[in-house]
């Protein structure tokens, strides 16, 4: 019977059960562990991971399950990558960013101050050279990534007291994620990487003077705004965040075709969703904080002036001394510069007219 034939008398789902669904039930039962480093109480973020594994068992029939472990259940939740790399578990969902202590280059899979936003960084990684040179940087641990969501770009946290001006910032005692804490200390501040679910004690407590996480939908379920009421804007650390998905060399290369194509499209679908949930939640989230009593600010432009500048510096003196990052660095910063020259006409114009709208 011809391929016309076939569609004619049997329709799309003949066509699945007689090519598509012999293949899928010909594969082996497979069953992995997922450690987050996030909190299941944090629906939008550690939800990625849940419709990673949810779309991945579907499509493979129910024959590849992969459970979903919280932050500190299986190990704590910066030990995820340790635990891929030594074949604890079989992958993680994570901020890369996180591990840039073992190597700078961890950051430029998530975000770097005054970096790419996220469709610019989407477009990196899957048109332009961003995978490749990330997946040879994570070799070296191990472990292959794929793109497993974006909150886009986020707010610049929450403060205890105003942030009138650069002096104010000296001193400051920040919980920051990642790279952007290298810059804050360069500007005075003293930067403490905390888990999120850690967050509002320290705050709560003083032990910190402020704190970031992603923007209102997740900052009000954590509820910030009751312990410090000075909200900033913009996270200029995080023009995006992109989680990523860390699988196990060996995990990995065990797999065959087919089960390597579903996990693939898995991630690619948590990676639309995440962003989108962030997208249509944060508004509303935002409204109601405001209407709460949160005060809402923007970094005075001495603040962003100088971060800016001892950003571009770091990325410089980094260039100098890691050769990954020189490597990396000198793709991206190119691709960031060609970005922003098409968002200027584009992008930049449109949404600015529109936000000066009375819709």
């Amino acid at each position: 019977m011809d391929r016309r034939s076939l569609l004619k008398n049997t329709g799309i789902a003949g066509v699945l059960a007689a090519g598509v669904a012999p293949a899928v039930h010909a594969q082996a039962a497979i069953r992995w562990r997922l450690a987050s480093s996030f909190p299941k109480s944090l629906d939008t973020i550690y939800g990625a991971a849940e419709v990673f594994a949810t779309h991945l068992k579907a499509m493979s029939g129910g024959k590849f399950e992969v459970s979903v472990h919280a932050g500190g259940e299986l190990m704590p939740a910066l030990g995820v990558v340790d635990a891929v790399q030594q074949g604890t578990v079989e992958m993680a969902h994570t901020a890369p960013y996180y591990f840039f202590g073992k190597n700078e280059c961890f950051a430029m899979g998530t975000a770097i101050p005054f970096g790419l936003n996220s469709r610019q960084m989407t477009a990196w990684m899957y048109d332009g050279n961003g995978m490749k040179l990330m997946r040879e940087f994570y070799a070296k641990y191990n472990m292959i990534n794929l793109p497993g969501g974006n909150t886009g770009s986020q707010m610049g946290g929450w403060y205890r007291k105003e942030i009138k001006s650069l002096a104010d910032v000296k001193g400051l005692k920040m919980r920051i994620g990642g790279f952007g804490g290298k810059v804050l200390e360069r500007m005075g501040g003293v930067p403490q990487n905390i888990p999120g679910g850690e967050i509002y004690q320290a705050l709560e407590k003083g032990t910190i003077d402020a704190a970031e996480w992603v923007g209102p939908y997740d900052d009000q379920k954590l509820g910030f705004n009751k312990v410090a009421p000075f909200y900033y804007y913009p996270g200029w650390w995080e023009g995006c965040a992109e989680l990523e998905f860390f699988i196990g060399n060996k995990a990995y290369e065990s797999l065959s075709p087919e089960y390597k194509a579903m996990v693939e499209t898995a991630a690619s679908q948590a990676h639309v969703v995440m962003q989108a949930r962030y997208d249509a939640r944060n508004p509303l989230a935002l409204k109601q904080l405001v209407g709460a009593g949160t005060k809402l600010r923007p970094f005075s432009r001495d603040v962003m002036a100088e971060a800016f500048k001892q950003a571009m510096a770091l990325y410089e003196e980094l260039g100098a001394k890691n050769g990954d990052w020189k490597k990396i660095y000198a793709d991206y910063s190119k691709f960031r510069a060609d970005q922003n020259l098409w968002f200027r006409f584009t992008e930049g114009t449109f949404d600015r007219f529109m936000q000066e709208q009375k819709l």
